[in-house]
């Protein structure tokens, strides 16, 4: 007779996620997750795999968390360069604030795992070209609205905010200076006018 878990499966992924997000891949160890999450190690194996089975699938929650907002927040109806400003101050305002110690999990991904987890690149590029399309609709629509000038190229000034916005992650998670990332971001936006 097969048991029931004794646990929220989504519950402990959350929990993995945060555990992973503010420690890191490597610094994260089976007996810390068993700890973190209150399971035991067969529960987690068997729910969620090995270790890096269970960073991968807490990747794949939070992209599909801030997904969410950035679809929500990029698409509303109405002006759209309000929008991209807003996204942009967002990332600089979570790179600047407390939080920004963990800086961003797809950052932290790309620098940790990416250099030698296919993968985890795969991942990451896949999560970026989200955001770069994302930031790209939104920037096509404000320039088809009147908003951003004709002769701006949508394409390249969404790839362009997506590389500022990532750097800000990493600056912002070594700098104790707020001013340094919200002042790029705003040198950033100011190419929109």
């Amino acid at each position: 007779m097969a048991r029931t878990k004794e646990f929220d499966p989504d519950a402990a992924l959350q929990s993995a996620l945060e555990l992973f997000w503010r420690r890191g891949y490597e610094a994260t160890s089976m007996s810390d997750l068993v700890e973190h999450l209150g399971i035991g190690r067969a529960s987690i194996y068997a729910t969620f795999g090995n270790k890096r089975e269970l960073y991968l699938k807490a990747f794949d929650r939070y992209c599909e968390n801030r997904d969410a907002l950035l679809l929500r927040e990029l698409s509303r109806p109405g002006p759209a360069l309000p929008a991209v400003r807003s996204v942009v101050r967002r990332f600089a305002d979570e790179a600047a604030e407390e939080q920004r110690l963990y800086g961003c999990f797809v950052t932290n991904t790309a620098a940790e795992l990416a250099p030698h987890d296919p993968e985890a690149a795969r991942r990451v590029e896949r999560r970026w070209d989200h955001v770069e399309t994302l930031l790209h609709s939104a920037l096509a629509r404000a320039q088809a609205q009147g908003e951003l000038p004709e002769d701006r190229d949508p394409r390249a000034l969404a790839r362009m905010l997506l590389v500022v916005t990532q750097g800000l992650r990493v600056v912002g998670k070594a700098s104790s200076d707020p001013a340094r990332v919200r002042e790029a971001a705003e040198q950033a936006l100011a190419l929109l006018d």
